[in-house]
C-alpha cells in the first residue's frame, strides 16, 4: 500500500476510535437518567434546606469535578465550596459547621481519604450525600442519601484512567445544581448579581448600571418653546429630549429626525412649542432590563436613544441610554 494511502488509513482510524471514546461518554451519561429516582429528590431536598454551605469533597479526579460541582453551586445561588480531604483531616475540618451539608465523590467508594472524614461528619451530625460508583461501598453505608454515578466501562481501553466515570460525576452534578436553581426560582438577574466580571457580566449588566441620570437627562415641559428645546437638546447631547407634562410623566420626545421634519413642516419653527413637534408614546425601557435587551430593542427599532422608567412607575424617566454607552461597555 502507498505510504500516502497508509497514512490516511490511520488518521481515519484514530478519527473512529475518538468518536467510540465520545459515544462511551455520552452512554455513561445517558444511563444515569434511570437512577434519577427518589433518592435524588431527597438529596434536593437536603440541599435546598442547608442552612450553612454545601461542602463538596473528592481527591484526584474526583477532587476536580468536586470544584467543578462546588463552584456551579456558587454560581447558582446555593453557597459552597470544595473541601479537600487530605487537608481536611490535617486540620481544614475546622471550617465544617453544623449547619453544613456534605457531599462526598468517590467512585469506588472506598477512598482512603474520604473515609478518614466520615466520623467527623458523623460525630458532628452532618447529613451526608455520597456520590459513588457503589451504593454498598462504605461511603454509600454511611451516607443519607446515596447517588449512584456507576458506568458499565470507563472510555480508557486499559480500564484505569477515570473518563466515563468523571463525566458521569461531572453531569450528574450540574442536574444537582440546575435542579437546585429552579427549585430556588433562582433568576437571570441574580445569577448577574454574582457574575459582574468578564464577558459574561458584560452581557448581563442591566440599563441602570449604563444609564445616564439626573441633571443628565434632557427634559422638558409641555407647551415650552423651541428656543429651550433646542438649547436643552443641545446641551445634553443625547440627540434628544424628553418632554413631560406637569405631573412628570414621559409624553413624547423629540429626536434629531423630528427637528430636521419640523424644519420642512414649519418655516418659522421657533415660535412654535414642543408640543407640535414632539412624537407621542415614545419607546422606552425598564431600569431593571439587561442591557443587552435594550440593544436589540433599539436595533429592532432603529433607535439611538432610550428614555428610562423605573420599575414602579413606567412613565416617570429615571435615566437615558445611548447606544454609544452599550457599545463602550462591550454588549452586544
Amino acid at each position: 500500500m502507498p505510504k500516502a494511502l497508509n497514512r490516511g488509513a490511520r488518521k481515519d482510524r484514530w478519527v473512529e476510535r475518538a468518536r467510540e471514546i465520545l459515544d462511551k461518554e455520552a452512554q455513561a451519561i445517558l444511563q444515569l437518567k434511570s437512577r434519577v429516582n427518589s433518592d435524588f429528590l431527597r438529596a434536593i431536598d437536603l440541599l435546598l434546606s442547608c442552612e450553612g454551605k454545601v461542602v463538596v469533597t473528592g481527591i484526584g479526579k474526583s477532587g476536580l469535578i468536586c470544584q467543578k460541582i462546588a463552584s456551579t453551586f456558587a454560581s447558582t445561588g446555593t453557597p459552597a465550596f470544595f473541601l479537600h480531604p487530605a487537608e481536611g483531616v490535617h486540620g481544614d475540618l475546622g471550617v465544617l459547621t453544623k449547619k453544613d451539608v456534605v457531599l462526598a465523590l468517590s467512585n469506588s467508594g472506598e477512598t482512603k481519604e474520604i473515609l478518614n472524614l466520615l466520623p467527623v461528619i458523623q460525630r458532628m451530625g452532618l447529613k451526608l450525600i455520597g456520590m459513588t460508583g457503589y451504593p454498598r461501598s462504605p461511603l454509600g453505608r454511611a451516607s443519607d442519601v446515596v447517588l449512584d454515578m456507576g458506568v458499565p466501562e470507563e472510555a480508557c481501553p486499559l480500564g484505569l484512567a477515570p473518563t466515563s466515570s468523571t463525566t458521569a460525576a461531572l453531569a450528574l452534578g450540574d442536574a444537582l445544581a440546575i435542579t437546585l436553581l429552579e427549585r430556588r426560582g433562582f433568576t437571570q438577574e441574580d445569577f448577574a448579581a454574582l457574575h459582574p466580571g468578564g464577558i459574561l457580566g458584560k452581557r448581563l449588566l442591566r440599563v441602570e448600571n449604563l444609564m445616564h441620570a439626573g441633571s443628565e437627562i434632557p427634559l422638558i415641559r409641555e407647551g415650552a418653546p423651541m428656543k429651550e428645546v433646542l438649547l436643552e437638546m443641545t446641551g445634553k447631547r443625547f440627540g434628544i429630549i424628553g418632554v413631560l407634562d406637569s405631573a412628570g410623566e414621559l409624553q413624547g420626545v423629540v429626536t434629531d429626525g423630528d427637528l430636521r421634519r419640523a424644519l420642512e413642516r414649519y418655516p418659522n419653527l421657533l415660535e412654535k412649542t414642543v408640543t407640535d413637534v414632539m412624537t407621542r408614546s415614545p419607546k422606552r425601557v425598564d431600569s431593571k432590563a439587561l442591557a443587552a435587551r435594550a440593544l436589540h430593542y433599539m436595533e429592532e427599532n432603529k433607535i439611538t436613544c432610550l428614555f428610562v422608567v423605573s420599575e414602579s412607575h413606567q412613565k416617570v424617566p429615571v435615566g437615558v441610554l445611548h447606544m454609544h454607552d452599550l457599545l463602550k461597555a462591550g454588549i452586544s
